[in-house]
């Protein structure tokens, strides 16, 4: 009897021990091929936002006035080597020869989904509204269309980003984009980009160590708008390792030399642009900016719900500025940071 009850024992063990053993060889493998996991995401949300990559544009070219008096110019392609690489314009009326300061905008949607379209669909929030009220307050809104995994790792959106600037710039006259005055904003992913983007232009090392030649000069970039980024890579959760770490190089164990290269925070310079820091979910990566800034003593404006009231917002919480009053304060406070910086 006794020797029965060890012979189960030693059966239960081997059981345990094989489940244990097969649950990390599945960690390994999931952890260094973050792309099983996004792809099976990808692939469950097919139909229901954008996960792929084409190069053919998402809809009709149209050139309208829009209900709302807003003229809209769609599906334009800023470059053909990546895909994706559509932007469209929206003004606030449909006279196009009213100089008013452009604002670039790049989506979120953690480098797997969304577009410019349809914005993140991490995000709670409707960020279309938001570029109307943007657009409303005076702006010519460009919204940016980037390529997604797997196709793309970092940092072709940022090429991408900076080939969008230079298409802006060689078309200005054309589309009545004033690209003197230029603010450039992202939410999430396009947050990431942002920062990103505006390390390129300020600073040559990091321009130098993505390989990009800025198009456009740090004089010409008024201000950006810094929407929730996830900056400091040593301090994420698993799940945005898993994202961020799949967008960098398809394994949540980057080395050194990735992080340093993906983190803005880490190269910023006194020619860094002015800032507006928009923190929720990732309040503590817009704390490390805020930092990064007043230590060169760039111009910014932190604005953290949760430090400042000790509220904790869903993120990209701004773009709900049309339903919640802490959005809207957010917002108004955006906009009078870039009204005092643009033309």
């Amino acid at each position: 009897m006794k020797e029965k009850t060890r012979g189960r024992l030693r059966l239960l063990a081997r059981v345990a021990g094989g489940i244990c053993i097969a649950i990390v060889v599945l960690a390994l493998v999931l952890t260094t091929h973050t792309q099983i996991v996004i792809g099976a995401i990808q692939k469950l949300s097919a139909g229901t936002v954008k996960t792929t990559n084409t190069y053919k544009p998402e809809g009709k070219h149209m050139d309208a006035v829009r209900d709302n008096g807003q003229r809209i110019v769609t599906e334009i392609a800023y470059a053909d080597k990546y895909p994706n690489s559509f932007l469209d314009i929206t003004y606030p009326d449909a006279d196009t020869s009213v100089r008013r300061p452009t604002l670039v905008y790049f989506h979120g949607g953690g480098f797997f989904a969304g577009s410019k379209s349809a914005g993140d669909p991490l995000a709670s929030s409707d960020v279309t509204s938001l570029l109307d009220d943007i657009c409303a307050a005076g702006y010519n809104v460009v919204n940016v269309d980037y390529g997604l995994v797997p196709d793309c790792h970092f940092p072709v959106p940022v090429i991408q980003a900076n080939q969008a600037l230079a298409w802006c710039e060689s078309h200005a006259k054309e589309y009545g984009l004033d690209m003197d005055d230029v603010v450039i904003m992202g939410s999430s992913a396009g947050a990431i980009i942002t920062s990103q983007l505006g390390t390129v232009i300020s600073n040559p090392k990091y321009a130098d160590a993505l390989g990009i030649k800025p198009k456009l000069e740090p004089s010409q970039v008024r201000a950006l708008v810094i929407d929730d980024a996830p900056l400091v890579y040593d301090e994420f959760s698993l799940a945005t390792k898993v994202i961020v770490g799949n967008y960098v190089s398809g394994t949540i164990f980057l080395g050194k030399d990735q992080v340093h290269r993906y983190d803005a925070t880490q190269w910023v310079t006194s020619a860094y642009p002015p800032a507006v820091l928009l923190g929720s979910e990732y309040h503590n990566d817009m704390r490390h900016m805020d930092k990064a800034l007043a230590k060169k003593g760039v111009v910014h404006e932190l604005i953290d719900p949760l430090a400042e009231r000790g509220l904790k917002m869903p993120h990209c919480f701004v773009a709900s500025e049309r339903k919640n009053k802490v959005a809207r304060d957010a917002f108004e406070r955006m906009l009078a940071f870039l009204a005092d910086r643009t033309d």
